[in-house]
């Protein structure tokens, strides 16, 4: 049985199934997907570009379009309340590529069974080897099988900010740049 970090429970790998097409026809990534019941049922997506930074109109853009989706497909017995937001600076790790994407940074994993006498572990990501997600802890560089993660998320330190606010400037400058252009082109035709 492979682990999902996505999705863990089996209604959230069904509903994985069913909003991920939704999510990636709008140009975004699924992170991450819970149903959580309680006095109210919840369900929570995470969502995210593949190259970082999502603003509240695209959230608003996906729960619209899941709402649809799953009002037709209709996996959710109960009354629920959907909530759609990004993964925030100390996101998650879900996938394989996130332990990547984010080596050189402090996160914490659990794990499923005790590895060493151990569940938990902190330290400074170290990339991704085969199936194995690299972690430098006090006792040196381990290996733990990314099927063995319950958890995963990034440590919120300066460093982390630091980098997050200069992705988000370099993706709000790409997409002024963007609507530049497209501004650009529709006045051009304006002009023929």
């Amino acid at each position: 049985m492979t682990n999902d970090l996505i999705a863990k429970a089996a209604i959230d790998r069904r509903l994985a199934e069913i909003i991920t097409p939704v999510v990636e026809d709008l140009g975004f990534e699924l992170v991450r997907v819970r149903l959580m019941s309680g006095k109210a049922t919840t369900l929570q997506i995470m969502a995210d570009r593949p190259e970082g930074g999502i603003d509240v109109d695209e959230c608003g853009d996906i729960s619209n379009a899941v709402s649809a989706t799953l009002d037709v497909e209709d996996p959710i017995l109960d009354t629920y309340t959907l909530e759609v937001s990004s993964p925030g600076i100390d996101r998650p790790l879900t996938r394989l590529k996130d332990f990547e994407d984010f080596e050189g940074y402090e996160a914490r994993l659990e794990t499923e069974e005790l590895i060493d006498g151990r569940r938990r572990f902190k330290g400074v990501l170290a990339g991704v080897e085969g199936e194995e997600v690299l972690i430098n802890v006090a006792e040196g560089t381990i290996g733990l099988q990314f099927d063995w993660l319950t958890d995963a998320k990034l440590v919120l330190t300066d460093d982390l900010i630091k980098e997050m606010l200069r992705q988000r400037k370099a993706a709000d400058a790409a997409r002024d740049k963007q609507l530049d252009t497209k501004e650009t082109d529709v006045s051009d035709e304006e002009n023929r």
